[in-house]
Protein backbone atom coordinates (compact mmCIF):
# COMPACT_ATOMS: atom_id res chain seq x y z
CA UNK A 1 0.00 0.00 0.00
CA UNK A 2 1.36 3.72 -1.03
CA UNK A 3 0.07 6.85 1.56
CA UNK A 4 0.74 9.71 -0.71
CA UNK A 5 2.62 12.62 0.98
CA UNK A 6 0.71 15.54 1.79
CA UNK A 7 0.91 18.92 0.06
CA UNK A 8 1.86 21.77 2.78
CA UNK A 9 -1.12 23.31 4.25
CA UNK A 10 -0.20 27.43 4.13
CA UNK A 11 1.79 29.12 1.65
CA UNK A 12 1.09 28.89 -1.83
CA UNK A 13 -1.99 26.96 -1.66
CA UNK A 14 -3.35 28.69 1.07
CA UNK A 15 -4.83 27.07 4.22
CA UNK A 16 -6.85 24.06 4.21
CA UNK A 17 -8.75 21.70 6.50
CA UNK A 18 -7.94 18.36 7.35
CA UNK A 19 -9.90 15.61 9.91
CA UNK A 20 -7.18 13.41 10.75
CA UNK A 21 -10.39 11.27 12.77
CA UNK A 22 -12.47 10.80 9.93
CA UNK A 23 -13.37 7.15 9.12
CA UNK A 24 -11.12 6.17 6.53
CA UNK A 25 -13.53 5.34 2.99
CA UNK A 26 -12.02 2.30 0.56
CA UNK A 27 -13.04 3.05 -3.04
CA UNK A 28 -12.81 -0.21 -4.65
CA UNK A 29 -12.98 -0.17 -8.35
CA UNK A 30 -12.19 3.39 -9.82
CA UNK A 31 -14.26 3.57 -12.72
CA UNK A 32 -16.56 6.27 -14.00
CA UNK A 33 -19.09 5.81 -11.20
CA UNK A 34 -16.52 5.63 -8.67
CA UNK A 35 -14.77 8.51 -9.65
CA UNK A 36 -17.99 10.51 -9.35
CA UNK A 37 -17.90 9.60 -5.65
CA UNK A 38 -14.44 10.06 -5.42
CA UNK A 39 -14.32 13.91 -6.37
CA UNK A 40 -17.85 14.07 -4.43
CA UNK A 41 -16.57 13.20 -1.20
CA UNK A 42 -13.43 15.15 -1.27
CA UNK A 43 -16.14 18.76 -2.01
CA UNK A 44 -16.94 17.65 1.64
CA UNK A 45 -14.42 18.56 4.36
CA UNK A 46 -15.85 15.55 6.15
CA UNK A 47 -15.48 12.83 3.98
CA UNK A 48 -11.15 13.26 2.89
CA UNK A 49 -9.76 10.15 3.82
CA UNK A 50 -9.87 8.07 1.29
CA UNK A 51 -8.13 4.59 0.12
CA UNK A 52 -8.27 3.59 -3.62
CA UNK A 53 -8.43 0.33 -4.42
CA UNK A 54 -8.15 -2.07 -7.47
CA UNK A 55 -5.69 -4.05 -9.60
CA UNK A 56 -3.10 -1.12 -11.72
CA UNK A 57 -1.53 0.68 -9.10
CA UNK A 58 0.04 3.46 -11.16
CA UNK A 59 -3.46 4.20 -12.36
CA UNK A 60 -4.66 4.09 -9.05
CA UNK A 61 -1.34 6.73 -7.94
CA UNK A 62 -2.38 9.23 -11.03
CA UNK A 63 -5.72 8.95 -10.41
CA UNK A 64 -5.32 9.75 -6.65
CA UNK A 65 -2.89 12.63 -7.10
CA UNK A 66 -5.31 14.62 -9.39
CA UNK A 67 -8.00 14.18 -6.62
CA UNK A 68 -5.91 15.28 -4.42
CA UNK A 69 -4.81 18.52 -6.51
CA UNK A 70 -8.35 19.10 -7.10
CA UNK A 71 -9.87 19.23 -3.82
CA UNK A 72 -6.19 21.33 -2.90
CA UNK A 73 -7.60 23.91 -5.33
CA UNK A 74 -10.72 23.88 -3.72
CA UNK A 75 -9.19 24.69 -0.21
CA UNK A 76 -9.52 20.80 1.07
CA UNK A 77 -6.44 18.40 2.22
CA UNK A 78 -7.05 14.97 1.29
CA UNK A 79 -5.07 12.20 2.91
CA UNK A 80 -5.59 9.62 0.02
CA UNK A 81 -3.90 6.18 0.05
CA UNK A 82 -3.79 3.74 -2.62
CA UNK A 83 -3.80 0.05 -1.99
CA UNK A 84 -3.20 -2.57 -4.72
CA UNK A 85 -6.64 -4.94 -5.04
CA UNK A 86 -7.12 -7.98 -7.20
CA UNK A 87 -10.58 -9.47 -5.93
CA UNK A 88 -9.66 -12.60 -8.12
CA UNK A 89 -6.47 -13.34 -5.63
CA UNK A 90 -8.88 -13.68 -2.09
CA UNK A 91 -6.09 -14.97 -0.26
CA UNK A 92 -3.79 -11.35 -1.15
CA UNK A 93 -7.38 -9.26 -0.71
CA UNK A 94 -7.94 -10.88 2.99
CA UNK A 95 -4.15 -10.04 3.30
CA UNK A 96 -3.98 -6.29 1.88
CA UNK A 97 -7.78 -5.64 3.91
CA UNK A 98 -6.44 -6.81 7.00
CA UNK A 99 -3.55 -4.85 6.54
CA UNK A 100 -5.53 -1.84 5.74
CA UNK A 101 -8.59 -2.01 7.84
CA UNK A 102 -11.03 -0.01 6.19
CA UNK A 103 -13.87 1.58 8.30
CA UNK A 104 -15.70 1.78 4.96
CA UNK A 105 -15.77 -0.19 1.82
CA UNK A 106 -17.46 1.13 -1.56
CA UNK A 107 -17.51 -1.47 -3.71
CA UNK A 108 -17.73 -0.11 -7.63
CA UNK A 109 -16.21 -3.03 -9.07
CA UNK A 110 -18.23 -5.40 -11.38
CA UNK A 111 -16.90 -7.80 -13.86
CA UNK A 112 -18.85 -5.92 -16.56
CA UNK A 113 -20.03 -2.35 -16.35
CA UNK A 114 -23.97 -2.52 -17.78
CA UNK A 115 -23.14 0.62 -20.12
CA UNK A 116 -20.86 -2.09 -22.37
CA UNK A 117 -25.12 -2.90 -23.01
CA UNK A 118 -25.38 1.16 -24.18
CA UNK A 119 -22.90 1.14 -26.79
CA UNK A 120 -24.31 -1.27 -28.95
CA UNK A 121 -26.21 -0.06 -31.86
CA UNK A 122 -29.18 1.29 -30.38
CA UNK A 123 -31.66 -1.01 -32.11
CA UNK A 124 -29.50 -4.05 -30.85
CA UNK A 125 -29.78 -2.50 -27.09
CA UNK A 126 -32.81 -1.70 -27.08
CA UNK A 127 -33.86 -5.56 -27.90
CA UNK A 128 -31.54 -7.02 -25.85
CA UNK A 129 -32.46 -5.11 -23.24
CA UNK A 130 -36.01 -6.99 -23.07
CA UNK A 131 -34.10 -9.58 -21.10
CA UNK A 132 -33.96 -7.03 -18.59
CA UNK A 133 -30.74 -6.84 -15.86
CA UNK A 134 -31.55 -9.95 -14.23
CA UNK A 135 -29.60 -12.31 -16.46
CA UNK A 136 -26.68 -10.28 -16.00
CA UNK A 137 -26.15 -10.68 -12.41
CA UNK A 138 -23.11 -13.27 -12.71
CA UNK A 139 -21.34 -10.33 -13.48
CA UNK A 140 -22.11 -8.14 -10.60
CA UNK A 141 -22.18 -11.08 -7.95
CA UNK A 142 -18.98 -12.64 -8.78
CA UNK A 143 -16.51 -9.70 -7.29
CA UNK A 144 -18.68 -9.10 -4.38
CA UNK A 145 -18.78 -12.76 -3.36
CA UNK A 146 -15.07 -12.47 -3.63
CA UNK A 147 -15.16 -9.25 -1.86
CA UNK A 148 -17.36 -10.48 1.25
CA UNK A 149 -15.35 -13.65 1.62
CA UNK A 150 -12.08 -11.73 1.68
CA UNK A 151 -13.87 -9.53 4.14
CA UNK A 152 -14.33 -12.36 5.93
CA UNK A 153 -11.18 -13.76 5.93
CA UNK A 154 -9.42 -10.74 7.13
CA UNK A 155 -11.01 -10.71 10.38
CA UNK A 156 -12.53 -7.32 9.88
CA UNK A 157 -15.48 -5.27 10.03
CA UNK A 158 -16.02 -2.80 8.17
CA UNK A 159 -19.69 -1.05 6.50
CA UNK A 160 -19.95 -2.13 2.76
CA UNK A 161 -21.57 0.02 0.79
CA UNK A 162 -22.22 -1.81 -2.42
CA UNK A 163 -23.03 -0.42 -5.69
CA UNK A 164 -23.19 -3.23 -8.34
CA UNK A 165 -26.71 -4.85 -8.37
CA UNK A 166 -27.44 -4.20 -4.85
CA UNK A 167 -30.86 -5.55 -5.17
CA UNK A 168 -30.17 -9.15 -6.08
CA UNK A 169 -26.52 -8.99 -5.06
CA UNK A 170 -26.96 -8.01 -1.40
CA UNK A 171 -29.95 -10.72 -0.76
CA UNK A 172 -28.49 -13.87 -1.94
CA UNK A 173 -25.37 -13.06 -0.52
CA UNK A 174 -27.41 -12.64 3.00
CA UNK A 175 -28.63 -16.09 2.30
CA UNK A 176 -24.63 -17.41 3.40
CA UNK A 177 -23.94 -14.46 6.32
CA UNK A 178 -22.02 -12.45 3.38
CA UNK A 179 -24.58 -9.57 3.06
CA UNK A 180 -23.15 -5.90 2.27
CA UNK A 181 -24.63 -3.20 4.74
CA UNK A 182 -26.52 -1.41 2.27
CA UNK A 183 -26.21 -0.74 -1.32
CA UNK A 184 -26.73 2.56 -3.73
CA UNK A 185 -28.69 3.87 -6.88
CA UNK A 186 -31.77 2.39 -8.04
CA UNK A 187 -34.61 3.35 -5.98
CA UNK A 188 -32.78 6.33 -4.81
CA UNK A 189 -32.11 7.22 -8.62
CA UNK A 190 -36.09 8.02 -9.04
CA UNK A 191 -37.29 9.75 -5.98
CA UNK A 192 -35.11 13.20 -6.84
CA UNK A 193 -37.82 13.35 -10.63
CA UNK A 194 -40.76 12.02 -8.65
CA UNK A 195 -40.21 14.28 -5.89
CA UNK A 196 -40.48 17.35 -8.43
CA UNK A 197 -42.80 15.77 -10.18
CA UNK A 198 -44.98 15.71 -7.64
CA UNK A 199 -44.17 19.27 -6.26
CA UNK A 200 -45.28 20.11 -9.97
CA UNK A 201 -48.28 18.51 -10.09
CA UNK A 202 -49.94 19.34 -6.17
CA UNK A 203 -48.41 22.52 -6.01
CA UNK A 204 -47.15 21.26 -2.51
CA UNK A 205 -43.06 22.52 -2.41
CA UNK A 206 -40.34 20.35 -3.11
CA UNK A 207 -38.59 20.73 0.60
CA UNK A 208 -41.98 19.95 2.05
CA UNK A 209 -42.70 16.58 0.34
CA UNK A 210 -41.85 12.94 1.75
CA UNK A 211 -41.67 10.37 -0.79
CA UNK A 212 -41.14 6.46 0.31
CA UNK A 213 -41.23 4.24 -2.28
CA UNK A 214 -40.39 0.47 -2.11
CA UNK A 215 -39.44 -0.93 -5.79
CA UNK A 216 -36.87 -2.98 -7.26
CA UNK A 217 -34.03 -2.09 -10.28
CA UNK A 218 -36.99 -2.89 -12.94
CA UNK A 219 -39.27 -0.49 -11.68
CA UNK A 220 -36.65 2.58 -11.49
CA UNK A 221 -35.15 1.68 -14.57
CA UNK A 222 -38.37 1.02 -16.38
CA UNK A 223 -40.36 4.39 -15.37
CA UNK A 224 -37.89 7.23 -16.47
CA UNK A 225 -37.72 5.57 -19.84
CA UNK A 226 -41.46 4.39 -20.63
CA UNK A 227 -43.51 6.68 -18.45
CA UNK A 228 -44.97 4.36 -16.64
CA UNK A 229 -44.85 1.14 -14.26
CA UNK A 230 -44.52 -1.47 -17.15
CA UNK A 231 -44.46 -5.07 -15.33
CA UNK A 232 -43.09 -3.38 -12.30
CA UNK A 233 -44.74 -3.77 -8.79
CA UNK A 234 -44.29 -1.17 -6.12
CA UNK A 235 -45.55 1.24 -2.65
CA UNK A 236 -45.53 4.57 -2.85
CA UNK A 237 -46.52 7.02 -0.16
CA UNK A 238 -46.65 11.00 -0.43
CA UNK A 239 -46.54 13.02 2.87
CA UNK A 240 -45.82 16.08 3.78
CA UNK A 241 -42.76 17.08 6.19
CA UNK A 242 -44.93 16.56 9.09
CA UNK A 243 -47.17 13.89 8.21
CA UNK A 244 -49.93 14.50 6.04
CA UNK A 245 -50.97 12.63 3.37
CA UNK A 246 -50.56 14.69 -0.66
CA UNK A 247 -52.95 12.47 -2.89
CA UNK A 248 -51.26 12.25 -5.98
CA UNK A 249 -52.58 10.78 -9.41
CA UNK A 250 -49.31 7.82 -9.71
CA UNK A 251 -49.61 7.31 -13.30
CA UNK A 252 -49.52 11.46 -13.63
CA UNK A 253 -46.12 11.68 -11.92
CA UNK A 254 -44.68 8.65 -13.91
CA UNK A 255 -45.76 9.71 -17.00
CA UNK A 256 -43.84 13.20 -15.91
CA UNK A 257 -40.24 11.88 -15.99
CA UNK A 258 -40.88 10.89 -19.64
CA UNK A 259 -41.84 13.86 -20.26
CA UNK A 260 -41.20 17.43 -18.31
CA UNK A 261 -38.83 15.67 -15.88
CA UNK A 262 -37.03 13.60 -18.23
CA UNK A 263 -32.93 13.51 -17.28
CA UNK A 264 -30.05 12.41 -19.39
CA UNK A 265 -29.64 8.84 -19.27
CA UNK A 266 -26.64 6.54 -19.82
CA UNK A 267 -23.09 7.22 -18.50
CA UNK A 268 -23.85 11.05 -18.11
CA UNK A 269 -26.45 9.63 -15.46
CA UNK A 270 -24.04 8.64 -13.65
CA UNK A 271 -23.68 11.15 -11.56
CA UNK A 272 -27.17 10.89 -10.19
CA UNK A 273 -25.98 7.36 -9.13
CA UNK A 274 -22.85 8.66 -7.33
CA UNK A 275 -24.90 11.56 -5.49
CA UNK A 276 -26.73 9.09 -4.19
CA UNK A 277 -23.68 7.08 -2.81
CA UNK A 278 -22.09 10.11 -1.59
CA UNK A 279 -24.88 10.97 0.83
CA UNK A 280 -25.29 7.86 1.77
CA UNK A 281 -21.05 7.30 2.37
CA UNK A 282 -21.14 10.77 3.98
CA UNK A 283 -24.19 10.18 6.33
CA UNK A 284 -22.37 7.14 7.63
CA UNK A 285 -18.66 8.56 8.05
CA UNK A 286 -20.00 11.79 9.88
CA UNK A 287 -22.68 9.74 11.62
CA UNK A 288 -25.24 11.81 10.91
CA UNK A 289 -28.93 10.01 10.66
CA UNK A 290 -30.38 11.16 7.11
CA UNK A 291 -33.69 9.86 5.28
CA UNK A 292 -32.75 8.51 2.41
CA UNK A 293 -33.83 5.29 -0.06
CA UNK A 294 -31.45 2.31 -0.31
CA UNK A 295 -31.56 -1.26 -2.25
CA UNK A 296 -30.47 -4.01 -0.46
CA UNK A 297 -30.16 -3.03 3.21
CA UNK A 298 -29.51 -5.57 5.45
CA UNK A 299 -29.49 -7.86 3.01
CA UNK A 300 -33.14 -7.57 1.90
CA UNK A 301 -34.31 -7.95 -1.93
CA UNK A 302 -35.33 -4.84 -4.12
CA UNK A 303 -35.31 -1.17 -2.75
CA UNK A 304 -36.41 0.61 0.60
CA UNK A 305 -36.82 4.22 2.04
CA UNK A 306 -34.44 4.02 5.31
CA UNK A 307 -33.33 6.25 7.95
CA UNK A 308 -28.85 6.20 7.58
CA UNK A 309 -26.65 6.16 10.45
CA UNK A 310 -22.74 5.45 11.07
CA UNK A 311 -24.06 1.46 11.34
CA UNK A 312 -25.53 1.45 8.29
CA UNK A 313 -29.53 1.45 7.64
CA UNK A 314 -32.90 0.88 9.47
CA UNK A 315 -36.12 0.49 7.61
CA UNK A 316 -38.21 3.67 7.72
CA UNK A 317 -41.47 1.80 5.74
CA UNK A 318 -44.67 3.90 4.57
CA UNK A 319 -47.35 3.72 7.36
CA UNK A 320 -49.17 0.72 7.08
CA UNK A 321 -46.93 -1.19 4.99
CA UNK A 322 -44.98 -4.20 6.76
CA UNK A 323 -41.96 -5.87 6.14
CA UNK A 324 -43.61 -8.80 4.32
CA UNK A 325 -45.33 -6.45 2.21
CA UNK A 326 -42.35 -4.76 1.34
CA UNK A 327 -40.37 -8.01 0.84
CA UNK A 328 -42.86 -9.05 -1.17
CA UNK A 329 -43.61 -6.50 -3.76
CA UNK A 330 -40.13 -6.55 -4.58
CA UNK A 331 -39.88 -10.06 -5.26
CA UNK A 332 -42.49 -9.97 -7.35
CA UNK A 333 -40.91 -6.56 -9.26
CA UNK A 334 -37.80 -8.90 -9.49
CA UNK A 335 -39.39 -11.16 -11.26
CA UNK A 336 -40.14 -8.44 -13.91
CA UNK A 337 -36.40 -8.05 -13.98
CA UNK A 338 -35.41 -11.61 -14.56
CA UNK A 339 -34.82 -12.83 -11.63
CA UNK A 340 -37.91 -15.65 -10.46
CA UNK A 341 -36.83 -16.60 -6.96
CA UNK A 342 -33.80 -16.78 -4.56
CA UNK A 343 -33.69 -20.08 -2.69
CA UNK A 344 -32.25 -20.18 0.78
CA UNK A 345 -29.24 -21.11 -0.08
CA UNK A 346 -28.23 -18.34 -2.40
CA UNK A 347 -29.07 -20.43 -5.33
CA UNK A 348 -31.13 -18.02 -8.37
CA UNK A 349 -33.75 -19.33 -10.42
CA UNK A 350 -34.10 -16.85 -14.00
CA UNK A 351 -37.55 -16.39 -15.88
CA UNK A 352 -38.05 -18.04 -18.43
CA UNK A 353 -39.10 -14.74 -20.70
CA UNK A 354 -36.14 -13.06 -20.11
CA UNK A 355 -33.25 -16.03 -20.18
CA UNK A 356 -35.02 -16.59 -23.37
CA UNK A 357 -33.93 -13.51 -24.99
CA UNK A 358 -30.61 -13.85 -23.84
CA UNK A 359 -30.50 -17.65 -25.54
CA UNK A 360 -31.77 -16.16 -28.66
CA UNK A 361 -29.40 -13.43 -28.69
CA UNK A 362 -26.29 -14.11 -26.99
CA UNK A 363 -26.75 -17.95 -27.32
CA UNK A 364 -26.22 -17.81 -23.31
CA UNK A 365 -28.75 -20.38 -21.15
CA UNK A 366 -28.75 -20.85 -18.00
CA UNK A 367 -31.93 -21.96 -15.58
CA UNK A 368 -31.01 -22.07 -12.18
CA UNK A 369 -27.05 -20.95 -10.97
CA UNK A 370 -25.71 -22.23 -7.64
CA UNK A 371 -24.07 -19.72 -5.87
CA UNK A 372 -20.55 -21.56 -6.35
CA UNK A 373 -21.06 -21.05 -9.85
CA UNK A 374 -20.83 -17.86 -10.46
CA UNK A 375 -17.54 -16.73 -11.44
CA UNK A 376 -17.65 -20.06 -14.18
CA UNK A 377 -21.20 -18.62 -15.18
CA UNK A 378 -19.37 -14.87 -14.92
CA UNK A 379 -17.03 -16.46 -17.89
CA UNK A 380 -19.78 -18.29 -19.92
CA UNK A 381 -21.55 -14.90 -20.25
CA UNK A 382 -18.37 -12.66 -20.90
CA UNK A 383 -17.27 -14.70 -23.54
CA UNK A 384 -20.63 -15.09 -25.37
CA UNK A 385 -21.16 -11.07 -24.89
CA UNK A 386 -17.84 -10.55 -26.61
CA UNK A 387 -18.52 -12.51 -29.42
CA UNK A 388 -22.47 -11.12 -29.92
CA UNK A 389 -20.52 -7.44 -29.32
CA UNK A 390 -18.35 -8.20 -32.41
CA UNK A 391 -21.36 -9.29 -34.75
CA UNK A 392 -23.72 -6.79 -33.59
CA UNK A 393 -21.04 -4.05 -34.20
CA UNK A 394 -20.35 -5.12 -37.78
CA UNK A 395 -24.14 -6.48 -38.62
CA UNK A 396 -26.72 -4.38 -37.59
CA UNK A 397 -28.83 -6.00 -39.70
CA UNK A 398 -28.57 -9.22 -37.52
CA UNK A 399 -32.04 -10.52 -37.17
CA UNK A 400 -33.44 -9.95 -33.69
CA UNK A 401 -36.58 -11.53 -33.42
CA UNK A 402 -37.10 -15.11 -33.30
Amino acid sequence: MITLPFPPTDGALGQMTANGDQPRIMILGVGDLANHVINQLLARPGTTRLILAGRDETALRHRANLARYAAANCGILAEIEVARIDLADMTATAETLAAVKPDIIFMGASLQSWRRLTELPKAVFEALDEAQFGPWLPMHLSLNYNLMRSIRDAGITPKVVNAAFPDAVNAILDKVGLAPTLGVGNVANIIPGLTFAIASITGVPVDDLRVRLVSQHYFSHFVPRAGHKGNGDYHMSVTRCDGTPVEVDHKQAFGQLNGAFKRIGGVAGQLLTAGSATRVLAAMAENRSISAHVPGPSGLPGGYPVRISAEGATLDLPHGLSLSEAIAINQRCQQADGIEAIADDGTVTYTDREMAIMTRMLGYSVRRMALADTAAQANELAAKFAEFRVRAQSDTSWRMAG
